[in-house]
């Protein structure tokens, strides 16, 4: 088992002291049989008033920052450290009944799932299900398993990466018009699409490992990563990397996982001034095992 590394650093600089409102931050790991969490730790400057800790809904963990005074300077410093099992695709285990679509979710697990199965965005043309329906086999059997990775693997091929400093996450159809997005996009676009053939998904946040970025063609290194999940009776929720063609957790580090993307931003938190007192806002994020480093500075949406 790979022992990842993970080191964040978020800082925003102003032109004048201004007051900072609560930051509520999502970085530390979900413990589970896949990736057991070693050491997390967060430093803060200036020195905050109170951190305070919670769980929400989903049971990601939440650190809810509050700040005592005024600076130029705002920064986040976390450090992460775990074991992580990697598992590949296709070798998932899934029920018999599931095997084929449509899949049936037992009765028990529905009311749960309910939510997830919903669709959240508007597709008045059906445009994003059509785009979806063409990966099913028309008049014979459609091996679930192959229908999500046939789908994960189409977004990766005829999609366009781009990043993008704007906060925030487009809707499915303008992903599908536009043919272009970010990490946060192409896994939004991906649960609407499997959510429009019955199957349960969900958004993940979190980070990902590039082995070399010099000349890799693994995409969303550098900074936050995003993906989702797919809820599949027998192998229960399954990683799907839209934006690398990922299926499985392999190089993926998951942090914390919701209905919406919305429920699940690294970095939140406002300050009282004037637009023009921001100068600036950087990011760097550092993902390392076995002395091999991933690293990018890039700048990010204001608070």
């Amino acid at each position: 088992m790979p022992v990842f590394s993970v080191r964040h650093l978020t800082e925003y600089r102003y032109a004048r002291p201004v007051e900072f409102g609560e930051h509520r931050l999502m970085f530390r790991p979900r413990d589970s049989h896949d990736q057991r969490l070693l050491h997390a730790s967060l430093e803060v400057d200036p020195e905050p008033a109170a951190i305070r800790w919670l769980h929400d809904v989903f049971g990601n963990s939440v650190a809810l920052v509050r700040f005592g005074g005024p600076a130029t300077r705002l920064r986040f410093e976390t450090r992460i450290r775990l074991d992580h099992t990697p598992f590949s695709g296709p070798d998932f285990q899934i029920d018999e009944a599931a095997r084929h679509h449509p899949v049936l979710y037992a009765p028990e697990d529905v009311p749960d799932l309910a939510r997830c199965i919903e669709r959240h965005h508007a597709d008045p043309g059906e445009e994003v299900a059509r785009w979806a329906r063409q990966f099913i086999r028309p008049g014979r059997p459609t091996e679930t398993g192959h229908l999500l990775m046939t789908l994960c693997y189409a977004i990766r091929e005829s999609f366009s990466y781009a990043r993008r400093t704007e906060p925030g996450t487009q809707p499915p159809l303008m992903t599908l018009h536009l043919r272009r997005g970010t990490c946060r996009d192409f896994a939004l676009f991906m649960m609407e699409a499997v959510r429009s053939l019955g199957f349960a998904a969900r958004f993940v946040s979190g980070y990902i490992y590039v082995p070399d970025r010099d000349g890799s063609e693994v995409l969303g290194g550098g900074s936050t990563h995003a993906w989702c999940q797919v809820y599949l009776p027998g192998a229960g929720w399954v990683e799907f990397d839209p934006t690398n063609g990922i299926v499985g957790n392999r190089d993926l580090i998951r942090v914390a996982v919701a209905r919406t993307p919305d429920q699940a931003v690294p970095l939140a938190g406002s300050y009282h001034g004037l637009a023009a007192d921001s100068i600036g806002m950087d990011v760097q994020v550092n993902v390392t095992t076995a002395g091999q480093l991933a690293e990018a500075t890039m700048p990010l949406p204001q608070p």
